[in-house]
C-alpha cells in the first residue's frame, strides 16, 4: 500500500512521465489485465504484477521512499535543529520569533506542532524571551483553530484531545513558574483552539483567581535583573538582612586595580558594611575583656545569584554578666491607662489550656555587632573592615578580635564534593593536630 501511495503521488505531480515512454501509455490503459479492484479506466496502477515488472527505474522509487522514511524518522529533531542554526546568529527575540513563524509558514496544517511547542519552550531560556507574554501567545497561536474544540458533552467528558490539552496546560504552568500573568490576548487564544469548557482553560481561570492575590505578598520582593555593579549588589543584599530602616550602610573600601612600577598588578576589593544604632550601642557596652569574632562567609541566594557576607559577634554573656534594665518609672503607675496599658507582664507563649508537661529549650546566641561583604575572603581584606569599625565603634580598639574563616572556595559545595571531600580519609591522629594548629592560629589572629 505504501508503494501504491508513493506512485499515486508521483503520478499526480508529474514524476512518473519520464519513467514510461508515450508508446506505452496506450497499451498499458487498453490492455485486458486483470486488476485488483473495480474503477475507472485510469486506475491502472491497481493492475497486476507484469506492470511492475516492466518499470525501467524501479530503484528511484526506492530512494524516494527511503529518504520520506528518513524524514519521518528525523521529524521529532528538525525543531531542534531550526533553534540551534537560529541560535548560530545571535539568542535574540527575534530570531526566536523568525524560527516560530519559518514553522507556522511551513505546513497549513501545521502537523507536528505538538513537538515543536515543548522545544520552543525548552529553548526560551537560551533567547531570554521566558519571561515575555507576547512569546507565550505566539506559540499558542502555532496551535490549529477551531480543531480541537469538543462539540458535546460526551467530548468534553472524555478529555477530547488529550494530548493537545497537555500541551496547552504546559505552556500556562511555564508561565507560571517565572510569574507571568495571561492578558485577553491569552484568554482568545485558548477559547479559540480548545474551547471554554477545556483543561486549558480552566488552569488560565485558575491563574487569573491567584495570581493578583500572590502578586504583591512578598514584602521584599527580589527583582529579576540584578545589579550588576558588586556594590550595588552589596548594598542590596545588606539592606534585605538587615531589615532595619535606621542602619546604615558604608562603603570602606570601592574595588581598584592599579599597575605598579614593576609591571605587578595589584586589585583592590571592595568592602561594603551595615551597621545600626542600636548595634552601636550593644557593641558600646561589650566587655572588653571577651573577645568579639569575625564569622563567614555565609551565603545568600538572590534568585540564581549567590552571594557572601561575613558577621561580627560575640559569644552569649553569660548569667552572672547580665544586668536587668529597669522599667521607666513613667509607664508604671497611676497616669497609665487601664484600657490602654503600655506595658503588661503576661507570658504570651502559653494559654491555660496548655500542655505545661514538657519544656521547650531556647538556645540563645550572642548579639550580632555588623556585618559586611567583600570581594576577597582573605584575613587581610577583613581587618580592613575592622580598622574602618573603629572610627565610628573606638571600643574595638580595646577588645580582641578573632578570625574564624572557613577555608576552601567562597562557591557552594554540593553532597557529592562532600562525601569524596579528603578530610574524610585523614587519620584521627592527624586531624587532632589539625584542631591543635588551629587553635593556635587562632590565637595568633587575636589582635588586642
Amino acid at each position: 500500500m505504501k508503494v501504491t501511495r508513493l506512485l499515486l503521488r508521483a503520478q499526480h505531480i508529474g514524476w512518473i512521465t519520464p519513467f514510461f515512454k508515450p508508446s506505452l501509455h496506450i497499451p498499458l490503459l487498453q490492455s485486458p489485465l486483470p486488476r485488483l479492484c473495480c474503477g475507472q479506466g485510469q486506475r491502472w496502477i491497481h493492475c497486476g504484477s507484469s506492470v511492475c515488472k516492466n518499470k525501467p527505474d524501479s530503484a528511484d522509487f526506492r530512494e524516494l521512499f527511503e529518504h520520506e522514511t528518513e524524514k519521518k524518522d528525523k521529524s521529532l529533531v528538525t525543531h531542534d535543529d531550526l533553534f540551534a542554526q537560529a541560535a548560530k546568529d545571535a539568542k535574540t527575540k527575534a530570531n526566536f520569533n523568525r524560527v516560530v513563524d519559518v514553522f507556522n509558514k511551513k505546513d497549513i496544517r501545521r502537523r507536528g506542532h505538538v513537538e515543536f511547542i515543548y522545544a520552543a519552550l525548552r529553548k526560551m531560556p537560551e533567547f531570554g524571551v521566558e519571561r515575555d507574554i507576547v512569546v507565550y501567545n505566539k506559540l499558542l497561536d502555532v496551535f490549529p483553530k477551531e480543531v480541537f474544540v469538543p462539540q458535546n458533552f460526551i467530548q468534553r467528558m472524555f478529555n477530547h484531545y488529550p494530548r493537545q490539552q497537555e500541551c496547552g496546560v504546559q505552556v500556562l504552568e511555564q508561565m507560571e513558574n517565572y510569574g507571568i500573568m495571561p492578558n485577553v490576548e491569552t484568554k482568545v487564544l485558548l477559547v479559540q483552539i480548545f474551547g471554554e469548557k477545556s483543561h486549558p482553560m480552566r488552569k488560565y481561570q485558575r491563574m487569573m483567581y491567584w495570581f493578583p492575590k500572590f502578586k504583591n505578598a512578598n514584602p521584599f520582593p527580589v527583582p529579576h535583573e540584578l545589579p550588576q555593579d558588586p556594590l550595588d549588589l552589596a548594598r542590596f543584599s545588606l539592606t534585605r538582612i538587615a531589615n532595619d530602616l535606621d542602619a546604615e550602610i558604608t562603603v570602606y573600601q570601592f574595588p581598584l586595580t592599579d599597575i605598579t612600577e614593576a609591571g605587578e598588578e595589584i586589585t583592590q576589593p571592595h568592602i561594603v558594611g551595615i551597621q545600626s544604632l542600636e548595634q552601636r550601642s550593644l557593641l558600646a557596652k561589650h566587655n572588653p575583656n571577651r573577645p568579639v569574632f569575625v564569622e563567614g562567609p555565609f551565603p545568600l541566594w538572590l534568585r540564581k545569584t549567590c552571594v557572601h557576607y561575613y558577621l561580627l559577634r560575640a559569644d552569649p554573656v553569660p548569667p552572672e554578666e547580665k544586668i536587668e534594665e529597669e522599667p521607666d518609672p513613667e509607664l508604671i503607675g497611676p497616669e497609665q491607662s487601664f484600657f490602654y496599658p503600655q506595658r503588661v507582664e503576661l507570658d504570651l507563649n502559653r494559654d491555660l489550656g496548655d500542655d505545661d508537661s514538657f519544656d521547650v529549650d531556647d538556645v540563645e546566641e550572642g548579639p550580632v555587632y555588623a556585618m559586611c561583604m567583600a570581594g576577597q575572603s582573605d584575613q587581610a581584606t577583613l581587618a580592613r573592615w575592622i580598622c574602618g569599625l573603629q572610627e565610628t565603634n573606638p571600643v574595638l580598639g580595646q577588645i580582641p578580635t578573632v578570625f574564624r574563616l572557613e577555608s576552601g572556595t567562597r562557591e557552594l559545595q554540593t553532597a557529592a564534593d562532600v562525601h569524596h571531600s579528603p578530610e574524610q580519609n585523614a587519620e584521627p591522629g592527624t586531624e587532632q593536630e589539625h584542631i591543635i594548629e588551629e587553635e593556635t592560629l587562632r590565637s595568633q589572629g587575636m589582635k588586642q
